[in-house]
């Protein structure tokens, strides 16, 4: 009974001996830094974006991109993800449930402040602003020589015959159609406005059907179908600027990341993030390569 026992022990030992083994060679293997991400173009060029670069730095990186905004967001505060690249106005109204208009800059400096209390820092925040927008043919807008919205509110005021492709939920949102007339003075009659599903507004445009369609300002097809997107002169959209976004506690491990995503914020502005989802939305290249051909034409890699 008493060898049984004995044996039994050691093996009990041994076993535990190898799980903790086990254990060590998966901490050994596991990476220095998840990289996070959204589940649509743009999120995943920045992903792998931020991969390459660290990689190339000597970092051993995980990338988790692909993921729903709020999960992605939730694994970030659950210190399952290290870093990935945000929208300030995302932040603000989602995460924060802030209702007031600011600006561009009073939007980074209240998400800054808000998301810090949650162990959440935000780097330097890049040109890229991926809000609503309105666009019309390049060669329209300059033959009507519009290019501020306040322009387009003139022309429709005078009584020029324009047309308005829109999503349906930004035609009946609360912050949407109706208050941005209001903002701008102006009114589309009903019968000039066409709601539609979002992706067919660009290809709308694009045929004619329409003369303004409402975007998003990176969308890689308004670069590639030849849209030029209409200043909005008056600031009625929210900032939707992209940052790179990272865990408190990583940042103090590796102060040495501030400085590589910021190099990539400082590269980034709408034509650039435009013409980067136009290259794997439209030229069908991969995310990886064209993540790859950003990073070493912009000499950061």
């Amino acid at each position: 009974m008493e060898d049984a026992e004995l044996n039994l022990k050691l093996t009990l030992k041994a076993a535990l001996a190898g799980l903790a083994l086990s254990g060590l060679a998966l901490s050994a293997q596991a990476a220095d830094i998840v990289v996070g991400g959204k589940n649509f173009t743009e999120q995943q060029l920045l992903s792998s974006i931020t991969e390459q670069l660290l990689e190339a730095n000597g970092y051993s990186v995980e990338n988790r991109g692909g993921m729903g905004s709020a999960a992605v967001r939730q694994a970030m505060e659950n210190g399952q993800i290290d870093v990935y690249w945000e929208y300030t106005g995302t932040s603000l109204i989602t995460y924060n449930k802030v209702e007031e208009r600011l600006n561009a800059a009073d939007t980074y400096v209240r998400v800054k402040d808000l998301d810090a209390a949650k162990g959440i820092v935000w780097l330097d925040a890049s040109k890229a602003n991926n809000t609503y927008a309105l666009a019309m043919r390049a060669a329209d807008a300059s033959g009507k020589n519009i290019s501020t919205m306040s322009q387009l509110a003139e022309a429709v005021n005078v009584g020029a015959d324009i047309s308005f492709a829109t999503n349906a939920e930004f035609y009946a949102r609360a912050d949407g159609l109706k208050p941005l007339q209001k903002a701008y003075g102006f009114e589309f009659s009903r019968a000039r406005i066409r709601r539609m599903d979002g992706g067919l507004v660009y290809q709308a445009l694009k045929d004619g059907a329409v003369d303004v369609g409402l975007v998003f300002a990176t969308d890689g097809r308004v670069p590639a179908f030849d849209f030029v997107v209409l200043e909005d002169d008056q600031g009625y959209f929210p900032a939707y600027a992209l940052a790179p976004v990272i865990r408190s506690e990583v940042l103090e491990a590796n102060p040495d990341l501030a400085g590589l995503l910021n190099s990539v914020a400082a590269k980034l502005d709408d034509a650039t993030m435009a013409r980067l989802n136009a290259s794997v939305d439209v030229d069908k290249t991969s995310i990886e390569n064209a993540a790859a051909g950003f990073l070493q034409e912009q000499g950061l890699m």
